[in-house]
């Protein structure tokens, strides 16, 4: 089920320490999660792989990322 891949997906990107990759996965699982209820799940994982970024802010991918952490952190 998609879930599953996309748990497979980050895992993947997490064992190569491939972080672009890992948020990639995180911001899907993020949308499923979201579907189902779980935003205090999806807020925690995404501020993780968030945070670890230092640099590259102006990025599409980081740019994204910070718009659905302000979404999910909204009560």
């Amino acid at each position: 089920d998609g879930a599953d891949a996309l748990t497979q997906a980050l895992t993947v990107a997490q064992q190569q320490s491939a972080k672009s990759l890992e948020l990639r996965a995180v911001m899907s699982l993020c949308q499923l999660w979201e579907k189902q209820s779980r935003r205090a799940q999806a807020r925690q994982a995404l501020a993780e792989i968030y945070a670890w970024f230092k640099e590259g802010f102006d990025t599409q991918d980081l740019r994204e990322a910070k718009a659905r952490l302000e979404e999910l952190s909204r009560p």
